[in-house]
């Protein structure tokens, strides 16, 4: 796992990015898909089995509606005088009947061309039809058709593959081609049955309408009578492995059942009209169907726009990562030494923003780059200063060596002991070429120059120096000291009427090495001091009236050490004047 992350985490912004939006993507799409298909599924299915249920009970009442259209055809013939007639003669034998009777059953024929024939049978056998005759001698009233219309005058009776009837149709129609209904004929005044009225009608009206109705293309539509015999029902094998016990209790409600290993969906609508009940049959692998199609053209649709996104996400990508990488490659050029690089800044974004912050920094190490080659120049002009001011002393020296030895000779004690101060003050100068001494050196520097001025000027100079002898073994830049002594002779001292006296301490104060030079003096005026304080803090600054020395000495301290360290002047005009040098401590 860890090698995993360190690999991904070691790739390029770019391919992370792209990877973290195709996962986004991909989630997205893939949760999208998921939940529409599902809901498509659930949407499907409701509908279809919505649609099914509309197709199965408009069918219902389209056979109410024929039933109802043939109950009307007879109510109206029994109100007709020509049958009313053809009742009230009530005769047996029919070849005398005016063909007034016939007219009728004629008209209602040529308008409905779904009835096979019609019989209009009295209460004696008698009969009158356009193409129906009775087969044999027996007598009509015996027929089943008849005697439950005579039964039960007020309901209309319907019967399917009517076979075994004294009846014959000069068509010759089977009894799966049509279906009968029949109703009694009542005298409304005398509530006497006068007769029955049946009408055979073709199946062929159903089958034209259950054909341009059906549930889609592998589905059926069969319809059963009360007594669960098939009215019609298109040529499959399927229908007569329907078990009625499985749609004996559907009401408006689709259950699946296995046939022949095949789920099946079965719906039903009965009539209380008619006492049919029209099912529908279709295979549920016909809705899945629709639903794999769906499936299928959701996971093209999600293929191609994954694939659109990545394209559109890799120039999002690109259009982000491209000026990081420009930035990239201007920082490795300032990191090889090129400070003229400049970041183009097009747009103020959080790029822009570091770019913008990216061209002020070089533009600051530059600066800063020039500013470190002044101060090394700087500091090589002070080395050089300090060299040539070596080079001097060490001809003095050898010079004067001669001479003490000579005073020797001549047992010239003062002239000894001034020429001993003056040639230890040259060779600690020296140092051998090091610009490093320790602070006692330092401090033996300074007592020899004391001595030769103490020499000179007698009792007008008198001198004090308090040193912490623990400080004796640090090390700092050599010749800082006598400058300051010498200053304060020259410029406090000497001035000065009467006796003058200098103070040179030397402690560790605030983890510093701490040199005060003080003195009695004159002292220096205010604005002169603020002249010399402000040339001591900023080196670019130089007054003519500060001495060459003091600059030397502050300039080679903070060059070596930084701005931290150096001097401070501190003086009361008419009284006095205090120098302090902070040295950092180095052992």
């Amino acid at each position: 796992m860890n090698n995993i992350k360190s690999y991904f985490m070691n790739k390029s912004m770019s391919y992370k990015l792209i990877l973290y939006f195709f996962i986004v993507i991909l989630a997205v799409t893939i949760t999208t898909t998921t939940l529409g298909n599902l809901l498509y599924k659930n949407s499907i299915n409701h509908s279809q089995n919505e649609n099914t249920n509309q197709i199965i009970k408009q069918i219902n009442n389209s056979m109410e509606s024929y039933v109802n259209n043939t109950e009307n055809i007879i109510n109206y013939m029994s109100t007709d005088p020509r049958i009313l007639k053809f009742f009230d003669d009530n005769k047996l034998d029919t070849d005398n009947v005016e063909d007034d009777a016939y007219k009728p059953i004629y008209n209602f024929i040529k308008f409905n061309p779904e009835i096979a024939g019609i019989m209009i049978v009295n209460t004696n056998g008698g009969y009158i039809s356009d193409v129906m005759n009775k087969v044999s001698r027996d007598s009509l009233i015996y027929e089943d058709w008849y005697e439950k219309s005579y039964n039960e005058p007020e309901k209309i009776h319907l019967f399917t593959k009517p076979m075994g009837r004294n009846i014959d149709n000069i068509f010759r129609y089977s009894a799966d081609e049509v279906f009968s209904v029949s109703k009694a004929v009542v005298d409304y005044n005398t509530k006497e049955i006068k007769g029955v009225i049946l009408i055979d009608i073709k199946l062929d009206v159903i089958k034209s309408f259950i054909e341009n109705s059906k549930p889609g293309t592998a589905g059926f539509i069969y319809i059963i009578d009360s007594d669960k015999n098939i009215v019609y029902t298109p040529v499959n094998n399927i229908v007569y492995r329907i078990n009625n016990d499985w749609i004996e209790n559907i009401n408006d409600e689709i259950i699946i059942k296995s046939i022949n290993g095949e789920n099946y969906q079965l719906t039903k609508v009965s009539s209380k009209y008619t006492g049919w009940e029209t099912i529908g049959v279709f295979p549920e692998s016909e809705g899945l169907r629709v639903i794999e199609y769906i499936r299928y053209y959701s996971l093209v649709i999600s293929i191609v726009a994954l694939i659109i996104a990545v394209g559109l996400v890799a120039l999002f990508t690109r259009s982000i990562v491209k000026p990081i990488q420009k930035l990239k490659q201007l920082m490795k050029k300032a990191q090889e030494g090129d400070l003229t690089v400049s970041f183009n800044v097009k747009y103020i974004d959080e790029i822009g923003e570091l770019g913008s912050s990216f061209n002020t920094m070089v533009k600051e190490i530059d600066n800063l780059i020039n500013l470190v080659q002044i101060e090394e120049k700087n500091k090589r002009i002070a080395e050089m200063n300090v060299l040539q001011a070596q080079i001097k002393p060490h001809f003095m020296y050898n010079t004067l060596d001669t001479i003490r030895w000579m005073a020797e000779e001549h047992n010239e004690q003062d002239i000894v002991e001034i020429i001993e101060s003056f040639t230890n003050l040259l060779r600690i100068s020296l140092s051998k070429g090091k610009e490093i001494i320790s602070v006692k050196e330092e401090l033996n520097h300074v007592q020899s120059y004391l001595t030769i001025q103490k020499i000179r000027y007698e009792d007008k100079l008198d001198y004090e120096i308090d040193f912490d002898e623990n400080i004796f073994n640090y090390k700092l830049i050599k010749l800082i000291l006598q400058p300051l002594v010498e200053n304060a002779i020259y410029h406090g001292i000497k001035e000065k009427r009467g006796n003058g006296k200098i103070l040179i301490t030397g402690k560790i104060k605030e983890n510093m090495l701490c040199f005060t030079v003080s003195d009695n003096g004159k002292g220096i005026e205010e604005d002169l001091l603020n002249k010399i304080n402000r040339m001591l803090t900023n080196s670019s600054e130089k007054e003519a009236e500060i001495g060459y020395g003091i600059f030397n000495v502050n300039e080679r301290i903070r060059l070596i050490y930084g701005d931290e360290y150096g001097l401070t002047y501190k003086s009361i005009y008419g009284e006095g004047t205090s120098v302090e040098l902070r040295h950092p401590m180095i052992k």
